[in-house]
């Protein structure tokens, strides 16, 4: 890998990183909330679609958080080629096995530190400072995906920034994640009327986060705090009482 400076990674992360955040967000947004989407909403529920102020609001957290995301990376890359990570290029060196695993394990890690992170941001005297900015869509898009605060971005960002000192993990791996984090938000960001009500509720998919667990989030604010699976929810009791019911009701009979 050749070996750039500081600044040089942070302003070819930044690109990299407003360019698949407009990529994601706006083509999930154009696919899902345009005419040919009509035929996917669901009729029964109101779901108001926020207007252009609260989108460019959106927008604008999300450069902000680009550019905190860009740092982390600069400095990711910079430690690499300083020699003082554990990321690793060849897939060879821990076997293809590992790659897998890895990725698995580093999901799971994320949002067990997503989960309790984001629980804490809702404390009273942190809420405002932290985590004010993304709830001002109570109605999100997948513009809403990385609106956030700069200090809950910089939180954020340490977990990819610290697990790399920790945990062997392949670029690939890395990329992975990155790659399933940014679609895993977009989608979950929906909505809660832009998918059939099956989706991801069938039996294996309500362990999974999807667009109608994610905004009752953005209604409630006390319930559903994790980032890709349910089970903290489940096991801590923050998971909506009604939610479970309201999903199987919607269901069509198998």
């Amino acid at each position: 890998m050749i070996s750039h400076s500081f600044g040089f990674y942070g302003i070819a992360s930044f690109g990299i990183i407003l360019l698949r955040y407009f990529l994601v967000a706006g083509g999930t947004y154009l696919l899902f909330y345009s005419r040919f989407s009509q035929s996917f909403v669901d009729r029964n529920l109101q779901h108001r679609t926020p207007s252009w102020r609260s989108i460019q609001r959106d927008i604008q957290l999300s450069v902000l958080s680009a550019g905190v995301f860009a740092l982390a990376a600069a400095f990711t890359l910079s430690a690499y080629s300083w020699g003082i990570t554990r990321l690793y290029s060849h897939p060879q060196q821990y076997g293809l096995w590992y790659l897998g695993m890895s990725y698995v394990a580093v999901l799971v890690l994320q949002d067990t530190y997503f989960y309790f992170t984001h629980r804490l941001f809702h404390h009273p005297d942190l809420f405002p400072w932290l985590h004010q900015g993304h709830h001002r869509s109570h109605h999100p898009t997948p513009w809403t995906s990385f609106a956030f605060d700069p200090l809950e971005a910089v939180v954020q960002s340490l977990f990819l920034v610290g697990i790399i000192f920790v945990m062997p993990l392949h670029f690939v791996t890395l990329l992975a994640v990155l790659t399933t984090m940014t679609v895993w938000a977009a989608l979950n960001h929906l909505g809660i009327d832009r998918l059939p009500a099956s989706f991801p509720h069938h039996w294996f998919g309500r362990w999974f986060i999807g667009p109608a667990h994610h905004s009752i989030h953005h209604l409630k604010y006390t319930t559903h705090y994790g980032l890709y699976f349910t089970f903290w929810d489940i096991l801590l009791r923050t998971a909506d009482p009604s939610y479970r019911k309201k999903i199987s009701d919607r269901q069509p009979s198998l």
